[in-house]
């Protein structure tokens, strides 16, 4: 009997992958007509775009370790962290983020006392920040920008943990669970009190690798290069549908999934589709299942890569590229310089910015025409680099709830839906919805299913 992917992203494809190893022939359902989701990779005159995710963290090898296995080991590149700047805006301008943070926590102290992004007034509580005790009970789940604020005080939430985890979420930092998306931080807390004190601790306790990991891995030919390996290792032993999966209910001995007007039955399944789609299709099976997932937030973003040729642009500042707060945001959430992140990305002869619009309570500017997106975006850029000028390439990508948005609660929510689970044998969910948003958690959730469901 079958055994049934739903989604043919990066997680599907995963699992996928992972079944065809067990020596199981999977049947993979995806609703667009070319695999990859979101992962979705161009050439323009020589420039490598991504229209959605760009790179993976080195610290979770789920990503790392498929890549090797798929002997792609070679086409492994970091990021160039030795020319690391970030940079936010305030009061209108570019500020470069102080050395020595981590994330928002402060770990060294001249850097952060002479940067122009925070008053002293924050910068003092910032300091008195390390003289903070543990808690005396465990504290409940609660939003990331009362947990921030509650350490540093409402300046530090406005210009730096909304714009850093608004560029990596897309959320709203008023309604992520601090729990799901800082969960080192939340035990910091527990252990020390002080988060600066915490972070020094464990610096101090970890031991330092000769070479270290660059803080970001892609693939010289994009990201890509990944989905198409995947896809050429699964076709001779997978059947692959391309239709809409239409309605799922149980059977006897599995389930069964309506597509193209044809019922297949199976004996596993593994949804590796948004969690408001796996909601709406397992109703069926099982109407508190589906109610969680159904509950759990997405949001809505804008890729736009352009493309300038150098001889008749102007310069960018150095480093990798600039955040924009909420509070000085208008249409730009932020702005990657492609050829400054990572090498074989842009020739010598390009400039590549790729902007970031939308996310959680700006989704509206999906409704925009590509004319109305690249007016605005253009008006926006002239201000901050001080040059415009026709580009030579325009691409743009909508993505409409692409993001899982882990709001408060979302911990005991996700435990809610597994012990649910344990009941309905044969299915499994994967993807970013559950215990994480990167390209990594993808895989390891998409693989992981699969294995579950071949040992079964």
């Amino acid at each position: 009997m079958r055994s049934i992917i739903i989604g043919g992203g990066v997680t599907g494809l995963s699992a996928a992958y992972e079944f065809v190893q067990a020596g199981v022939q999977p049947t993979l359902i995806e609703a667009q007509p070319f695999l990859g989701g979101v992962v979705q990779t161009e050439t323009v005159e020589g420039c490598v775009l991504e229209g959605g995710p760009d790179s993976f963290l080195s610290a979770k090898p789920a990503a790392n370790d498929l890549i090797r296995e798929l002997g792609l080991g070679d086409q492994l590149i970091g990021s160039n962290d030795h020319s690391r700047i970030t940079y936010l805006l305030r009061n209108g301008r570019l500020v470069p983020l102080p050395d020595g943070l981590l994330m928002m926590v402060p770990t060294k102290i001249l850097p952060l006392a002479v940067s122009p992004l925070l008053s002293w007034s924050t910068k003092i509580r910032m300091g008195l920040e390390l003289f903070r005790r543990p808690p005396s009970t465990p504290l409940p789940d609660r939003t990331v920008a009362e947990f921030i604020e509650s350490h540093y005080g409402r300046e530090t939430v406005d210009y730096l943990a909304e714009p850093l985890l608004s560029g990596v979420y897309g959320g709203s930092v008023d309604r992520l669970s601090v729990q799901s998306v800082l969960t080192r931080f939340v035990d910091l807390e527990t252990k020390y009190g002080s988060l600066t004190r915490g972070v020094l601790a464990a610096k101090k306790q970890a031991r330092r690798p000769a070479h270290p990991a660059p803080l970001f891995q892609t693939l010289k030919g994009g990201l890509a290069q990944l989905t198409h390996e995947l896809e050429r290792r699964i076709r001779p032993t997978a059947e692959i549908i391309t239709g809409r999966a239409e309605f799922i209910h149980r059977t006897d001995s599995g389930y069964a999934v309506r597509v193209n007007g044809e019922t297949l039955t199976a004996r596993h399944l593994v949804m590796a589709t948004p969690a408001w789609q796996a909601g709406q299709l397992l109703r069926p099976v099982h109407a508190k299942l589906a109610e969680l997932l159904e509950g759990i937030d997405y949001s809505s973003s804008v890729t736009l890569a352009l493309g300038y040729r150098r001889d008749q642009c102007g310069p960018i500042p150095p480093g990798f590229g600039f955040l924009i707060p909420a509070r000085e945001r208008q249409t730009l959430v932020a702005c990657t310089f492609v050829g400054a992140k990572f090498p074989y990305r842009v020739p010598e002869t390009h400039h590549v910015l790729r902007c970031f619009l939308g996310g959680a309570g700006d989704e509206k500017v999906l409704d925009l025409s590509d004319a109305e997106i690249l007016t605005a975006v253009r008006a926006e850029l002239k201000k901050l680099l001080g040059w415009d000028a026709d580009p030579s390439f325009v691409r743009i990508r909508r993505w409409r709830r692409a993001m899982a948005q882990y709001s408060v609660g979302h911990t005991a929510r996700i435990a809610t839906v597994r012990a649910i689970l344990h009941h309905l044998p044969g299915l499994q969910l994967a993807g970013n919805a559950y215990d994480g948003i990167g390209v990594p958690d993808c895989i390891r959730t998409g693989r992981a299913s699969a294995r579950t469901l071949s040992q079964q």
